[in-house]
């Protein structure tokens, strides 16, 4: 497979952002030129085309200051290579990695794109991608607070070593990177709960997949991105996203669960921006295609789903839209369905029953659920799962003097719980 030509920096900001064409990224920079004080700035396709080619051209001041409001990095970062002794212009070239730091406010480390040296053996690829999936593995019992530092000294790494591998090991090595980069963007994101953090590493995991030219690690990059703009109720954010995750999903040779997912992403962010009848429509597009199945293999890296876990997306979807017997029969199937590594998803799933108890009138039997949640997440913390039991707590307030609330406020604010709420 031949790496991708041009610019693909620049690229992967663009689609992130959500500009899904040349086109639409030009017409926001002529759209954003006023607002930012600069008037008579027109963007045409031809110009960010060239952008986008392999040697892009240094643009002038105006069109940096809004390319880089609009995409959020450097122009370095977008691939651009500044003039020697510009004003303000690095004299690194654009494929250089960045030294800034990983940790919490600092930048992230910079996804090289140019190979300037050759030094590393041609199994570098493959013994980086073995730590990638030791850590892949841990996400599901190490508490994500620990496992995340050493996510992003593993990308830091993979980062310095990219300049120096040649392909083929460089295109295993840049998949590698971009799983790391996506793992800690998960973890950001339903873990830590800091989207706009998550989002700038979605963005490096995106770079890195360009690099490794891996259609579907792209897709199901974006796809997690939609996930962003679809909790925060933005779903014409969330729709683009979506849309160029099935782009990307079309270019390589996708699974039925591949399909499946996309679907069940889109259901999530649907039912998180109000409308459960289009996320049951996509819920049933997903059960049909599993059952249809294909001839294409799941990547390993996909573990997050299955079948059961589509279905725990059911039941939260027919939770949101009122069909409370119908939830709490799915849900039920689910809890007897995970497997014994699943407990962020168990938490989850409880809440949810903990939920359609509260909304039946049975407030007894939701503090029921709602406490094996909290033993769950006493073992394995989820703040997803954690967000649930609180949204299920708000619940119950008609029922708050009755014992069964008191016993759960008991356990939901003791000591450790509200320690660790208060520390996120």
């Amino acid at each position: 497979m031949s790496r991708p030509a041009g610019n693909t920096r620049l690229k992967a900001a663009r689609v992130a952002a959500g500009y899904n064409s040349q086109q639409a990224l030009a017409d926001a920079i002529t759209r954003t030129a006023p607002r930012l004080g600069i008037r008579g700035l027109t963007v045409g396709v031809r110009q960010v085309r060239r952008w986008e080619s392999r040697t892009p051209p240094w643009p002038h001041p105006d069109i940096r200051r809004v390319l880089t409001h609009l995409l959020g990095q450097s122009m370095e970062e977008l691939g651009f290579t500044p003039p020697w002794g510009a004003e303000g212009a690095s004299a690194a070239p654009a494929g250089q990695m960045a030294t800034a730091g990983t940790r919490v406010g600092t930048r992230l480390a910079t996804v090289p794109s140019q190979v300037p040296l050759v030094s590393q053996p041609a199994s570098i690829g493959r013994d980086f991608e073995a730590v990638t999936r030791s850590h892949r593995h841990m996400y599901w019992s190490v508490a994500p607070a620990t496992l995340h530092p050493a996510i992003l000294e593993q990308a830091r790494l993979g980062c310095s070593l990219l300049p120096e591998t040649a392909d083929p090991g460089r295109r295993v090595l840049a998949a590698a990177l971009a799983e790391s980069y996506l793992l800690a963007g998960r973890i950001e994101f339903f873990d830590l709960q800091q989207p706009e953090r998550a989002s700038e590493t979605l963005l490096r995991a995106l770079q890195a997949a360009g690099e490794a030219d891996d259609s579907l690690l792209g897709s199901a990059i974006l796809a997690h991105t939609a996930f962003i703009p679809g909790w925060a109720g933005n779903r014409n954010g969330a729709v683009e996203r979506m849309a160029a995750a099935r782009t990307y999903a079309r270019r390589g040779s996708a699974s039925a669960e591949f399909w499946a997912w996309l679907d069940a992403v889109e259901a999530e962010c649907e039912t998180r921006c109000g409308d459960t009848r289009a996320a049951l429509n996509l819920i049933i597009h997903a059960e049909d295609t599993l059952a249809a199945g294909s001839e294409h293999t799941t990547p390993e890296w996909m573990d997050w789903f299955s079948a059961v876990r589509l279905a725990a997306f059911k039941g939260n979807t027919q939770l949101k839209a009122g069909h409370i017997p119908q939830a709490r029969t799915t849900l039920l199937h689910v809890l007897d369905g995970l497997p014994p590594e699943s407990d962020k998803q168990r938490s989850v799933v409880l809440g949810d029953l903990a939920a359609v108890e509260a909304a039946d009138g049975n407030p007894q039997q939701a503090c029921h659920y709602a406490l094996r949640a909290l033993d769950q997440l006493a073992i394995t913390p989820y703040a997803t799962g954690m967000d649930r039991v609180r949204d299920v707590r708000r619940s119950l307030a008609p029922w708050q003097n009755e014992q069964c609330v008191r016993d759960l406020d008991d356990r939901l604010y003791d000591w450790g719980t509200t320690v660790n709420a208060l520390q996120r």
